[in-house]
């Protein structure tokens, strides 16, 4: 505990591993198997259970309950895993799980994100880099998110969905099918509602990348032929573009879920 603070009334267990500049709030419980990185910040109130690591400059808001048992009744106790990257936000009341053994034993969050009021990261998550989560938005079991996706307010993910890089969720949507990258979905079942445009620019999306995304989208969501006859048309014509290619990749991996279409839409 090499130059870390933990306050008096802090419960540190004798073999939780402590960085350098960590410092552990008051009332606040860290478990036999955490390991907290350099300069990760446990304000009062948290609770840090299980096989958990987290990365260097995360900090964790009060009430947050890190690394506990999934919920699923098929957990029997293994030792499964919760890892967090670096310089992430966590909020109050919100709730990471560890993996299990039905999802590959271990939750991973990337770096750079924020889970904002009473948001929920359920079992065996896959989680990338700059995510957001908005207040009491929760992810069900074997959720995949994608680089920089947004999940709106009040919105709630199916198990075993995959969102695409880039894509935002609107609040309060229901979402249980997979959404592509750069995408916009919402509804109470939530349908595509087009590029995301605005968040694309944000990030330094070159107006011809931008172009082919819209382009691409619009060929891949049209009511002719069948969604492997367009998803080739679309391979075809825009061959020389590494972000239609992405989408492309995303639709053609395996997943047990199907993808979400715009409103109206005969899908395949």
């Amino acid at each position: 505990m090499s130059q870390a603070f933990i306050h008096p009334t802090a419960i540190v267990h004798e073999r939780a591993v402590i960085g350098a500049g960590v410092q552990v709030g008051a009332y606040t419980v860290v478990g036999e198997h955490a390991v907290l990185k350099d300069k990760v910040v446990l304000h009062s109130h948290v609770v840090v259970d299980g096989r958990t690591v987290i990365g260097e400059g995360t900090e964790i808001f009060p009430f947050a309950s890190i690394g506990t048992k999934p919920q699923d009744l098929k957990f029997g106790g293994e030792p499964a895993t919760l890892e967090i990257g670096r310089n992430n936000t966590i909020r109050e009341h919100v709730t990471i799980n560890i993996g299990t053994e039905g999802g590959g034993m271990v939750t991973r969050v990337g770096n750079d994100c924020l889970f904002m009021v009473g948001s929920h990261i359920g079992h065996d998550c896959q989680v990338g880099n700059h995510v957001i989560l908005a207040n009491n938005a929760t992810l069900a079991g074997h959720v995949v998110l994608e680089d920089h996706v947004i999940i709106g307010g009040l919105s709630a993910i199916h198990q075993f969905v995959r969102i695409g890089k880039h894509a935002m969720i609107g609040g309060m949507s229901g979402i249980e099918n997979d959404v592509v990258p750069y995408a916009t979905a919402m509804g109470e079942r939530a349908a595509l509602a087009g590029v995301n445009i605005v968040g694309l620019k944000r990030r330094g999306f070159s107006r011809d990348d931008i172009h082919d995304i819209r382009g691409a989208y619009r060929m891949l969501f049209a009511s002719e032929g069948t969604l492997e006859e367009r998803v080739a048309d679309v391979e075809e014509h825009f061959s020389h573009s590494q972000v239609v290619l992405a989408m492309l990749h995303f639709i053609r991996d395996e997943s047990s879920r199907a993808l979400c279409q715009p409103k109206g839409s005969r899908g395949a």
